[in-house]
């Protein structure tokens, strides 16, 4: 499988470069920067720090679309989605890390999976897929007794909010116990709210310093608490689940998958 990255310069483009490199049965065919950037035809294993690879940085899709197999894509929702549209068109497969789309954007990735495959998930770590499915397993055991709140912190840079890893957390925990996220979900809370209500799923978010990524799940009730957690020290955590997505897709020709499916969780 050749891989092609893109925002090969920024820091999440560079780790995707390291664990192409480092991992086996896929090569970097192509390395993707902004238009107009400096480093445009320098090779794309100096620029993220690895060594010489002989591929030369391009600034736009279309200039390499016959030299990857599949694109891994965590760049910004439109974005995304007009590279989604390229790949499409192309048959090339994809791999979604991208966190913030809307649903009309997730629409939109559902009609290109009718021409290719697509991995779309908000966190692509293969340690937050197996939390995803414990969560499930928690919050079909405990039921509607205990309170649930998802507290999550990450570097200040950050443009969502919440972010995608912990909406999708509570997306699997209000599945579980039969509700609507969007009909219960209480983001922030200040002033004389009141007390919450029993079916309410909290979210709380932190912005500070470089923090990679924290979250954590609460179930609380009288007398305990539960906190299932997960904490990322490192983006090459990320990365490294990308490029196992794209392995992964290998062998698939149309479709909408996530890590789940990859991960063989479901």
């Amino acid at each position: 499988m050749r891989i092609a990255v893109i925002g090969a310069a920024g820091r999440m483009g560079k780790n995707l470069i390291q664990a192409t490199v480092e991992s086996e049965g896929v090569s970097l065919g192509a390395a993707i920067l902004k238009p107009g950037s400096s480093l445009i035809g320098a090779d794309a294993g100096e620029i993220a720090g690895v060594g010489k690879l002989g591929v030369a940085a391009v600034g736009s899709i279309e200039e390499c679309v016959d030299d990857f197999d599949v694109l891994i894509d965590f760049t910004s929702p439109a974005l995304s989605i007009a590279n989604a549209a390229v790949c499409a068109e192309h048959a090339k497969a994809v791999v979604v890390g991208t966190t913030g789309l809307n649903d009309a954007e997730k629409a939109q990735l559902q009609t290109f999976a009718e021409k290719t495959a697509i991995v779309f998930a908000p966190n692509m770590s293969v340690g937050v897929n197996l939390t995803l499915k414990l969560l499930a397993m928690a919050a079909e055991i405990l039921g509607d007794d205990y309170d649930v709140e998802i507290v999550e912190a990450h570097h200040r840079h950050k443009v969502d909010s919440p972010s995608g890893t912990a909406l999708r957390m509570g997306e699997v925990v209000a599945e579980a116990l039969g509700r609507d996220l969007k009909e219960c979900a209480v983001y922030g809370r200040e002033g004389q709210i009141g007390p919450r209500t029993q079916k309410e799923i909290g979210f709380e978010t932190i912005r500070a310093g470089d923090v990679v990524g924290d979250h954590s799940v609460w179930f609380a009730t009288e007398g305990e608490r539960i906190e299932i957690t997960h904490k990322a020290s490192s983006r090459m955590t990320f990365a490294k689940g990308a490029v196992r997505a794209a392995s992964w897709l290998a062998d698939k020709q149309t479709g909408l998958f996530d890590m789940q499916d990859v991960l063989n969780l479901k």
